[in-house]
This record gives structure tokens, C-alpha cells and sequence, in this order.
């Protein structure tokens, strides 16, 4: 299979045919097992599949740069598939973490299959049973992403592997870390100076969404086509900004997206307590006294509609949501720059630009 056809459709036609097999291999250990790949094939169905088809951009940035007509290989389309299933294991993590109740419009996968539970009449606590199995399914999830990418490796070319095994390895260190760090934020920020919060923000959207979302990916899809040092270079210095303009994007729907677009409640950030670049700007701008009544509003999961209203009114009174704006705007030039004059195969660079509009131009 090759990505001559549309990406999206190119990497979905391929977990359809890898969850094939692992259906048919999970078959012989009963219904209860049927009951996690069938929760592991929802979490990897829908979704816009950016990173795959960051993994290809970045394939044909290179490949094209010397071959225009070139297709990307079952290989590059393989590596894609595997950043999609990662990346559906690290949504069921998240949703767990955060205690969210829904996830694309659907029931987060531990509220799920706390539902498979009670349907089958089981025993026992089925929230508890619901969170185990998230956990378990994240985990089966990225057991999964790694059968992918060694399948990828295998077929690729054989001195590109190691670089592209690298980068795979990079983007899950850091995503983890990034992960960790923004839990942690959501205790640790009353012990750091107030203009701190800001910068501590920025470094945890570096590390779980900007390299883990944009950057990585295209390094992979780069390095499984032979990049060189100034190619990859390049592509970093794109994908890193993009990356960071993405995440802010979806720190603004986080509080002000609409839940008819983006599957979750609004303001749901603001419940799950989430300390983003858009909190620490309205915080810098807050008296003292308000900055405590937005301390103490900010991870309420209880908040009703008037309250998120407030809060919102908040941050953009403030001007934090005009600072983000700008922000994002600044990061997309930056990304932008990084393409003029790059060797990299011109198709793909409209190619780049288009995903650069569609990662910091959206409403989910």
C-alpha cells in the first residue's frame, strides 16, 4: 500500500487491515478479551490523523527533493499507522488522568467500558473496572504502535532505520516527560513566581504536543527517506513552531471551543484544571484578590455554565486570549520562514503549509 491515494485514507485502510489481524489473533482467548480490542479499535477510529500525514509530508519533503513522481511506500504509510495508535494510547492515558468523560464526541474509553461492565452484569466497582481497563488499553495501544513501527523498520531501508527508530524513541520520551510535567503544573504552580507560569507552560506544550505532535513525526518520515543534517534541520525548524502554534490553538478551544465541534464541554480545560500559556497571561494581569478567585474557580470539576462564562470573560478582559492569538500567529510566520529556501521537494512544502493551516486554522 502506498500513499498515492489521500493519507488519511492511505493510513486508516491500514490499521483496518493490522486491527484484522489482531482481532483474528485475540479470538481464541474468549468475549472478555473481544471486549478490549473492540475498545482499542474505537480509540483508534475518527481523528484527523495529523501525525500520520506529518510522517508522510515529512517522507516526500525529502524523497521529492530528488524524485518528484515518488509515492510513499507501504513502509512510510506502516510508520504512520504506528504514530496514530500511539497517539490513540496516549488519549486513553489522558482521558483517565484528566477524569474526562468524553472523547470525539463519544464516551471516553474507561467511561466505555465501565458501561461494558455494568451491560454484562458483572461484579464489582465498574468505575474502578472501567480506569483499570483504560489503562490497560493505553497500554495494549502502544504495544501495538511498536508491532507497527518495527514492521515499518523491517521493510524500510536498512541504514535509515536507526535514525527513524530514533526519533520514534525521542517522541515518546518526551511526550511522557510532557505529560507528567503538565499534571504536575496543576500542583506545583502556587510554589513558582507568578511570571514564571507562563514560561513553565510554554515548556510543557514543547514537550507533549509541539515535538510529539509536528516535529517528531515529520523527523520520522524524514529520516525513512534518507534526510541529511541541513534537510532535517529544516524541517525541525518548521515543525517545532507549527507545533507550538497547534498546541496553543487547542489551549483557546480547550475554554472557548464550541462542544458541537470539538466532541468535549466547554471550558472542560478550565475544570480539569489545565495550567496553559492563556491562564498564566490572564493571572499576570489580575490584581492580586482576582488572581485568587481564578485560582480557585480553575480545577473545580463542578463548575456550572455561569462560572466558565465568567472565567472566560476573564481571560479575554484580560487580553490573555489576544496575547495567545498573537502568539500563534507568530509561531505559524516563524514555521513559515523555516520553509523559504529549504531543499525540500516543492510539492511537499505546499504540501506542509497546507497542514500548517489546517493544524493552527481550526475549531476542534
Amino acid at each position: 500500500m502506498t500513499a498515492s491515494i489521500d493519507p488519511v485514507e492511505a493510513i486508516s485502510q491500514r490499521l483496518d487491515i493490522f486491527i484484522g489481524g489482531q482481532r483474528r489473533a485475540a479470538a481464541e482467548f474468549g468475549a472478555e478479551a473481544a471486549v478490549l480490542v473492540d475498545a482499542a479499535t474505537v480509540a483508534v477510529t475518527g481523528g484527523k490523523r495529523l501525525r500520520g500525514r506529518f510522517c508522510i509530508a515529512g517522507w516526500r519533503a525529502i524523497a521529492e527533493a530528488s524524485n518528484p513522481a515518488a509515492d510513499a511506500p507501504s513502509s512510510v504509510v506502516t510508520a504512520a499507522a504506528a504514530l496514530e495508535v500511539f497517539h490513540a494510547a496516549a488519549l486513553v492515558h489522558d482521558d483517565v488522568i484528566d477524569n474526562s468523560d468524553t472523547r470525539r464526541g463519544r464516551p471516553a474509553a474507561h467511561r466505555a467500558l465501565e458501561g461494558a461492565h455494568r451491560s454484562a452484569g458483572w461484579v464489582g466497582d465498574a468505575a474502578a473496572f472501567g480506569r483499570s481497563s483504560a489503562i490497560l488499553l493505553g497500554d495494549l495501544l502502544v504495544a501495538w504502535s511498536d508491532d507497527l513501527l518495527e514492521e515499518a523498520l523491517a521493510a524500510a531501508v536498512g541504514s535509515h532505520a536507526p535514525a527513524a527508530r530514533e526519533e520514534y524513541a525521542a517522541m515518546r520520551r518526551e511526550v511522557t516527560l510532557g505529560q507528567f510535567l503538565d499534571i504536575a503544573e496543576e500542583s506545583a504552580f502556587r510554589s513558582e513566581p507568578d511570571d514564571r507560569h507562563a514560561d513553565r507552560a510554554l515548556r510543557v506544550a514543547s514537550l507533549k504536543s509541539a515535538r510529539y505532535s509536528v516535529q517528531r513525526p515529520l523527523a520520522l518520515g524524514a529520516a525513512l527517506a534518507g534526510a541529511d543534517a541541513p534537510q532535517s534541520a529544516a524541517l525541525a525548524a518548521f515543525g517545532h513552531p507549527l507545533g507550538m502554534a497547534f498546541q496553543l490553538r487547542d489551549d483557546v478551544l480547550g475554554v472557548f471551543g464550541d462542544e458541537r465541534e470539538t466532541g468535549k464541554p466547554s471550558g472542560d480545560d478550565l475544570r480539569e484544571g489545565k495550567r496553559t500559556v492563556l491562564v498564566a497571561f490572564a493571572r499576570e494581569a489580575l490584581a492580586p484578590s482576582a488572581r485568587r478567585i481564578v485560582d480557585e474557580l480553575i480545577g473545580d470539576p463542578d463548575l456550572d455554565a455561569d462560572q466558565i462564562a465568567s472565567l472566560q470573560r476573564t481571560i479575554t478582559d484580560t487580553g490573555a486570549l489576544d496575547r495567545v492569538e498573537a502568539l500563534i500567529a507568530e509561531y505559524a510566520r516563524e514555521a513559515d520562514r523555516a520553509l523559504s529556501g529549504a531543499r525540500l521537494g516543492n510539492g511537499a512544502v505546499g504540501e506542509l503549509r497546507d497542514l500548517a493551516r489546517s493544524a493552527t486554522v481550526r475549531v476542534t
